[in-house]
């Protein structure tokens, strides 16, 4: 039941300024995502001695790669913890298992930055890895790479369920427009690609259109729109 004093915080308690600073962080994970561009065209599809070559002589933008993909999945750990509260009004189980789904997106990709620095540690030149030739190193340190992206596509998996749930509860919200709602469940299925790696590897680039316009779109909104104040309150006065 609602008491008068859980009324009254609910009418405090405006959602725009929250819709904005999530909307800020939604841009910072394409910001930092697009930082980290630049470090992988290091990496030469098949070829260990070029890629080794191209990490050893560019290190300082390898390791700003890696710096930017951790505050990457940080920026969208901060977007779950402001989303879950967005729209727990709306359904709070399923803004809770989306935020679930979420974290542990974030949880495998940050492992997977531990594959995405080895190469450094294995082409580093340690007294310990003399015992192994150059040519092994170096075929080694592609490995890592390679791991690195099965298991940050594997996180692109858990994104997908994200965005469905998160496409599904603006469709069921009255404070967001439900066109947003369908391009993030698009997006989502984009995403649920990566369950097959070999078609989300066919149609690759294409594949992360979706996520970007549903994303972007949802962004966007936020950053310029906001939320409707009424209607939010209205919903989490019924909640």
């Amino acid at each position: 039941m609602n008491t008068p004093a859980t009324m009254e915080r609910i009418a405090e308690a405006s959602p725009r300024p929250r819709a904005k600073i999530a909307g800020v962080f939604y841009l910072l994970i394409f910001l930092t995502g697009g930082a980290a561009v630049p470090s992988f065209r290091l990496v030469v599809s098949g070829d260990a001695a070029a890629t080794a070559t191209n990490i050893l002589a560019h290190e300082p933008l390898f390791r700003w790669g890696f710096a930017a993909l951790l505050l990457n999945v940080a920026v969208y750990m901060v977007v779950t913890m402001l989303f879950y509260d967005l729209f727990k009004p709306v359904n709070g189980s399923l803004s809770l298992l989306a935020a679930f789904f979420s974290l542990v997106g974030c949880g495998i990709q940050a492992f997977a930055c531990l594959f995405y620095l080895a190469p450094l540690v294995v082409l580093g030149g340690a007294q310990y890895l003399r015992v192994f030739k150059v040519e092994q190193l170096q075929a080694v340190a592609l490995m890592f790479l390679k791991l690195y992206g099965q298991a940050y596509n594997l996180g692109l998996v858990f994104f997908g369920f994200y965005c469905l749930l998160i496409g599904y509860l603006i469709l069921r919200s009255t404070f967001l427009p439900r066109i947003l709602g369908a391009l993030m469940m698009f997006a989502g299925l984009g995403w649920l690609t990566f369950l097959y790696p070999p078609l989300a590897s066919h149609l690759d680039p294409y594949i992360r259109i979706p996520g970007i316009l549903g994303e972007g779109s949802l962004t966007l909104w936020l950053l310029v729109m906001g939320v409707n104040v009424e209607r939010w309150r209205e919903q989490a006065s019924a909640a």
